[in-house]
């Protein structure tokens, strides 16, 4: 699968589009496919490594996103797959 990823902190421009592997939900996890992302100034912050949290490197930038549950992993019980999430830091 295709993934934006930030391999080092920096100008957002050093981001790239790598290949990568399609993750698997692990327990209590869920795997979601992505319909649609926002990007913003947080976001810009951390691949810059001026946000008050720095994710370890490699990391893929992206606060906010909406899609549906596609695998869920042992001990979920609150959503299944087909079922439409979304997440805001706010």
């Amino acid at each position: 699968m295709k993934a934006i990823r930030c391999h080092g902190f920096g100008p957002v421009e050093g981001i790239s589009l790598d290949d990568i592997p399609v993750p698997v939900a692990g327990p209590n996890q869920v795997v979601v496919t992505v319909k649609a992302a926002g990007v913003n100034f947080p976001d810009a912050l951390m691949v810059e490594g001026k946000y008050q949290a720095k994710p370890g490197l490699p990391f893929t930038p992206g606060c906010e996103f909406a899609g549906i549950v596609s695998v869920s992993g042992p001990g979920v019980t609150h959503v299944k797959a087909g079922d439409p999430v979304m997440r805001s830091p706010l």
